[in-house]
């Protein structure tokens, strides 16, 4: 899900797609107002989820590749086998088919009991093996176009359902730029909540530069939505968020990042033996900080609601907006601090690989600034701290931890951490955690097989990473 991106990466407020079971191809979109998503869900670049079935199915010898969500709405249980089409070396074209594993067998299950005549196990599980109801296919083609340019065009479908999702993606790379172009009809997205949310027709359009992991760095995304959204799993909601109504939305963000080692350990490492991940066998002590602005326009009845209409009740915020009939325009400023620690190479068998990271997020400089702004005059005055301030100037803290079981195979956990300070006393929670089994490839240097489960969403997937630290 959640999909699993360690926090010092991006800062994580860029809308980078997420991890889902909930679609064939595995993908769902982020909000693009409601900076950084829970950490499991958020995942950079990667391949496409067709490429990776046909991974496991060649290369890790999976005859099936299963998943999970659960809710109303969702596939429960599910097993997943693809099927390439030869199209020579610039096009790959597969063909994804799903089996309902959970749905077939609740059904057997419940037509036998509920049987009156003398019915076999295998009258009853041919006749419900040709119901259409417990199966999905997916179709993906992706061209080559030249060593720049990448076309892909998907369709998937349901048996139990109407609806079919497509999808048509444009890629191209300039010397330090990547521009993607995206439309599907209809759009899956996700909340901050976890809540998901269908969209009749979504055009976007995003450029990101490509910079090293510290300097500058450039964002510019745009969004059209067509139609009305609906709710399809989550907390219900009586009101649609306000970037899922119909309009254009335009973001653009520049930002600076630093990296600083406190410490990194020269000592030699064992000869002869290939670390299990060549981007985990350097530990090391260190730290960074981004800042950046965050310019966002808005047409269409995405602009209707102002965020003036969330003003806190004990004190007054500052926002840079303003709105004209049916447009908006709103900036501030965001940050984020964090913090890496690694013991062991990542060599040995056992006990040669503990990770932890932290990072602090400031997602709304302005919301930052007015409230600190409250406290100093609150404590100038003498007067009772506002609560409602001090929430507000705290950083949003998410933390990750990983820790070697045996060989290849690590254990990690993704959360974030809520601190709730409204309610009496001070509430110290996790809050949306994912918990993940890594399986390095050593032969590929960087790449790992992560199955991870995400409690909040009740969901479980099995995926490949390549070159991710």
């Amino acid at each position: 899900m959640n999909r699993l991106r360690w926090v010092m990466d991006g800062g994580g407020f860029w809308e980078v797609d997420i991890s889902t079971p909930r679609t064939i191809d595995g993908v769902a979109r982020p909000l693009p107002i409601d900076g950084p998503l829970p950490l499991g869900f958020s995942r950079a670049t990667r391949l496409s989820w067709p490429k990776q079935v046909d991974f496991f199915q060649r290369f890790m010898a999976a005859p099936f590749v299963p998943s999970f969500s659960g809710g109303s709405h969702s596939n429960g249980f599910s097993l997943q086998r693809a099927l390439t089409i030869p199209s020579g070396n610039d096009w790959f074209t597969t063909l994804l088919g799903q089996f309902n594993l959970q749905k077939f067998v609740s059904a057997v299950r419940k037509a036998k009991s509920e049987e009156l005549s003398d019915s076999s196990w295998m009258q009853i599980l041919g006749r419900h093996l040709s119901e259409k109801s417990f199966y999905a296919f997916g179709f993906c083609s992706e061209f080559l176009v030249t060593s720049e340019d990448t076309l892909l065009f998907s369709y998937e479908a349901s048996g139990d359902t109407k609806t079919a999702r497509k999808k048509a993606v444009f890629h191209h790379k300039f010397p330090h730029l990547n521009l993607t172009v995206e439309r599907v009809w209809p759009g899956l997205f996700i909340d901050k909540h976890g809540n998901y949310w269908d969209v009749p027709v979504t055009l976007a359009a995003d450029l990101a530069s490509v910079t090293s992991d510290s300097g500058a760095r450039y964002h510019l995304s745009l969004q059209h939505i067509s139609g009305a959204a609906k709710q399809v799993e989550g907390n219900k909601s009586s009101d649609v968020p306000a970037t899922l109504l119909p309009g254009l939305y335009v973001k653009s963000a520049f930002s600076f990042k630093k990296n600083i080692d406190f410490w990194r350990s020269q000592a030699k490492k064992l000869k002869f033996v290939q670390p299990f991940d060549l981007f985990l066998s350097s530990p090391h002590v260190s730290g960074a900080g981004l800042i950046g602005v965050v310019a966002t326009a808005l047409v269409g009845d995405n602009s209707l609601r102002s965020p003036l209409d969330d003003q806190p009740k004990d004190y007054r915020r500052l926002d840079l907006y303003a709105s004209r009939g049916k447009s908006a325009f709103l900036a501030d400023l965001f940050a984020t601090l964090s913090f890496s620690a690694q013991y062991g190479n990542f060599q040995r068998k056992f006990f040669d690989l503990t990770r932890i990271h932290g990072r602090l997020d400031v997602p709304s400089g302005s919301k930052f600034c007015s409230a600190a702004a409250c406290l100093a005059k609150d404590i100038y005055k003498s007067q009772q701290l506002s609560v409602e301030a001090v929430q507000a100037v705290c950083p949003n803290p998410m933390v990750s931890f990983q820790q070697q079981i045996v060989g290849p195979f690590s254990f990690r956990v993704d959360s974030k951490i809520a601190v709730n300070l409204e309610n009496q006393g001070c509430k110290v929670s996790l809050d949306n955690p994912v918990f993940a089994i890594e399986y390095a490839l050593q032969v590929l240097f960087s790449a790992k097989a992560v199955a991870w489960y995400a409690p909040k969403q009740k969901e479980f997937m099995v995926e490949l990473r390549f070159f991710e630290r």
